[in-house]
């Protein structure tokens, strides 16, 4: 909770650990619930590699890892592509469990093992679910001896092409600058009295404002307007390649039979052309002399497609990057924060509470773009980041501003764009009221008015609950071999399974152990109660979830429990009386219909 952000209430997760056991645990709470996954995994680079799995026993190959005990995996081995491929196969095939029937996972990737990559994805997630593999920019090097390769790729699969088809789901982005043309649309509306010429004449210097370069330029395409939005004529509405059919259409005004284009009319049918102009999809001129055009209007069309080639230079990703530490790069090769935005935005639904999960976290690009849309949109979509805690070599920047390893990076990063994109929300709100943010929330921390809080500080979730990976909570058994002789130690084995919670864990500890393995998520609510001198914790808005490790818990104990209709009550084995109080709970919980669970 310390390093957390809001850990009572958020609804993100942050996980320290090898992606692989941390995959492991989350199989039972997260089968099938997660609609997105980006990954940007390690690039096969042949240097250190620390993500070397030892199966026979991952948690001492864990705590060998977190001290920066790497392994190179040179070329020259003879199992350089190998020993890769069996580095990602296992993750792959436990994100690929985690999916949704409607999700989606993107994996970013190099020349390296592009071509390996995608014949693993084929086996693992199937080749007829393979989707695209879009491109991006990167930083070009100047010494290349060849050529100076300025590009990486983005391998996309659907979990499954039969399920989005099933569903007929249409993935779309938003047009750039989209909502910039309506806010200008509607002021301009109301300015000039739906007065269409000076409407047209206002978004024209509108467009003309924008800079050359800005991304929003595609829609100066759009220069017309009338009561139904701003819109262009230039659609062509003849055959393509020649040859159409040419039959007459009489022009709405004249009453005369309009111009046939060369090539034929772009629509099979009279009928059919009839149905385009009485949609209002078909723009006529003056007069019949002038060829009709096809009509296409902005704001019906506000979403499209991606392109398969639509993302930002690497550069700028590192310069937003390190705007945020201060102008200290603490991290190489972040990646872009608006292009996994434009993913998430893609496949995710605002109010849909989906979840988009990062198990090559590195920075944390992927927990700012959820937060960073959800502001945007007033979407509730949440984020699960897992990332090892890789050490960061002592003469590196990130090292000398203080951050021991990349799981402080990425936690960092999300403490303050969570709290930017806060103040920015919350700015503009205040604007609009012609309130001085600052100075208003200044005002209220030095009062300590919590009443005046916002609504946006409750809605907005920019918080994250950080856990860590370690061994089990529970004991388990030492079954190696014991001399006859030495029944000391058999019994000093015996006792100490009598308490089986390892006594440097906390309730917590246990909590949310036992909360995974029933397949409960980790963002559910945990609450503690207190009754009979007695602690225990409910988990859920419902109480899903009764959890007991006090001592001594007698009958009593476990009727007010069953009072606060929990679905299952988790009760240590040691945590009773004795015997006839462990006995007596079964039979109260039965009554109740409540499922009775020991640990």
């Amino acid at each position: 909770p310390e390093e957390s952000v809001n850990f009572d209430t958020t609804q993100n997760l942050y996980i320290e650990g090898d992606n692989l056991e941390v995959l492991k645990l989350l199989q039972t709470a997260y089968y099938r619930k997660v609609k997105m996954i980006y990954i940007d995994p390690p690039y096969n680079t042949g240097n250190d590699f620390v993500y070397a799995d030892d199966f026979a026993d991952p948690i001492a190959r864990y705590k060998e890892v977190t001290q920066q005990t790497t392994k190179s995996n040179p070329e020259t081995m003879g199992r350089f592509h190998t020993n890769w491929l069996n580095m990602m196969y296992p993750r792959l095939r436990l994100a690929a469990n985690l999916l949704r029937d409607d999700g989606v996972i993107f994996i970013s990737i190099d020349d390296s093992e592009a071509y390996n990559l995608k014949k693993l994805c084929d086996e693992v997630l199937g080749e007829e679910n393979y989707v695209a593999t879009l491109v991006y920019d990167k930083n070009r090097k100047n010494d290349a001896r060849y050529f100076s390769v300025g590009h990486e790729y983005m391998l996309v699969y659907f979990k499954s092409a039969a399920t989005i088809n099933d569903l007929d789901i249409i993935f779309r982005a938003s047009k750039e600058g989209i909502d910039d043309v309506k806010k200008e649309y509607k002021r301009l509306r109301e300015l000039y009295n739906d007065d269409w010429v000076k409407v047209n004449e206002g978004l024209k210097i509108m467009y003309a404002s924008w800079d050359k370069d800005d991304e929003r330029k595609p829609l100066t395409r759009f220069t017309k307007v009338d009561e139904k939005g701003p819109y262009r004529d230039d659609g062509n509405i003849s055959w393509p390649g020649g040859g159409g059919p040419k039959y007459s259409v009489i022009h709405p005004i004249t009453g005369k039979p309009c111009k046939i284009p060369e090539a034929g009319w772009r629509f099979p049918t009279p009928e059919r052309m009839q149905e385009e102009i009485d949609n209002g999809r078909v723009v006529f001129g003056v007069d019949e002399t002038t060829l009709p055009r096809i009509r296409r209007n902005l704001f019906e069309s506000d979403k499209q497609v991606m392109r398969s080639v639509t993302f930002s230079y690497a550069q700028t990703a590192t310069l937003d990057f390190i705007k945020i530490f201060d102008n200290v790069r603490v991290f190489e090769n972040p990646k872009s924060v608006s292009d996994i935005k434009k993913l998430i935005e893609y496949i995710t639904s605002a109010d849909d509470n989906d979840i988009i999960l990062d198990f090559f976290s590195g920075s944390a690009t992927t927990a700012h773009a959820v937060m960073q849309l959800n502001a945007e949109d007033g979407g509730n979509r949440k984020f699960i980041c897992v990332q090892l805690p890789e050490l960061c070599d002592e003469k590196s920047e990130a090292y000398k501003a203080g951050y021991k390893n990349i799981c402080e990076i990425g936690k960092e990063r999300i403490r303050r764009a969570g709290k930017s994109i806060l103040d920015r929300q919350c700015t503009a709100i205040f604007l609009e009221a012609g309130l001085d943010f600052m100075q208003t929330k200044l005002d209220m921390e030095n009062t300590a008015d919590v009443d005046h809080e916002m609504d946006i500080y409750d809605k907005l979730d920019v918080g994250f609950k950080v856990f860590k990976l370690d061994t089990s909570n529970l004991k388990t058994w030492d079954n190696t071999l014991v001399a006859e002789d030495d029944m000391q130690l058999l019994l000093e084995r015996m006792n100490g399974m009598i308490h089986r919670v390892k006594s440097d864990r906390s309730d917590m500890d246990m909590v949310c152990e036992i909360m995974l393995k029933l397949g409960v998520p980790l963002d559910y609510s945990v609450e503690k109660i207190e009754f009979n001198g007695k602690t225990a914790y409910t988990v859920g808005k419902d109480c899903l979830l009764l959890v007991c490790l006090a001592e001594n818990v007698q009958p009593e104990d476990v009727e007010t429990m069953a009072e606060y209709a929990p679905a299952k009550v988790i009760i240590a084995r040691d945590s009773f009386a004795d015997d006839t109080a462990m006995s007596n709970a079964h039979y109260i919980l039965r009554d109740r219909g409540i499922e009775l669970k020991l640990v």
